[in-house]
């Protein structure tokens, strides 16, 4: 198949059309009442982060609405939690500040994007304050605010993300099946659905250990 690449901002731009002002506009450096109160709203967020080498990568935070602190207009804080310690994310932080954030909301198609630098932070006030399940965690990643704006339902509403009638979680593999074929090789399916099955919310909150790490 042959294909027609776009190679230059002036051939994107007259493929696609101007934007819209309002788009534009509608972005600001500090968090106001609604970028605030979305926030404390939120349970889940996306941050996507590069490599100096531009390798890029984008990790789920979830955690009780309000994880992420605001710390004040400018600045907010990420609580670290246990996972598989691969640390990318924060990799990625010690060679290469900048991040962007999308914040959702379940039921809600807009979100809010934050843009910023981040650094880690491991001896702060707030780290007492995001304690969950006697979890407290042992860093945080703290982002100096550049950019942040509220974006539109369009793609939730093209996805039906949240409609019910669409979902179909038997669509693909289970987890116990894909993890058995690409990580734990050598283990059983029988011992794999054990492990993800209802057991395994009883330890998203484990007491802090040394090696503790991201997801």
């Amino acid at each position: 198949m042959e294909y027609q690449e776009i190679t230059t901002e002036e051939e994107l731009r007259e493929l696609v059309g101007p934007a819209n002002p309002a788009a534009y506009s509608k972005a600001t450096s500090v968090l106001r009442e609604y970028e605030r109160a979305w926030i404390a709203g939120s349970p889940f967020c996306m941050i996507a982060t590069a490599a100096e080498d531009g390798t890029c990568d984008v990790s789920p935070r979830g955690d009780p609405a309000g994880f992420v602190h605001v710390l004040d207009e400018r600045t907010l804080a990420v609580p670290d939690r246990p996972g598989n310690r691969r640390l990318d994310t924060w990799h990625n932080v010690l060679r290469n500040p900048h991040v962007g954030m999308i914040f959702l909301i379940p039921g809600r198609g807009d979100t809010l994007r934050v843009n910023g630098r981040a650094r880690l932070v491991r001896v702060a006030p707030f780290l007492d304050e995001m304690v969950v399940k006697g979890n407290r965690p042992k860093l945080a990643l703290v982002v100096d605010v550049e950019e942040a704006y509220f974006h539109c339902a369009k793609a939730f509403m093209r996805a039906k993300l949240w409609d019910p009638g669409s979902w179909d979680p038997h669509a693909v593999a289970s987890r116990a099946r894909i993890a058995r074929a690409t990580e734990w090789t050598d283990a059983s399916l029988e011992s794999l659905e054990h492990r993800y099955g209802p057991s395994y919310e009883q330890h998203l909150y484990p007491d802090a250990s040394p090696g503790a790490g991201e997801p």
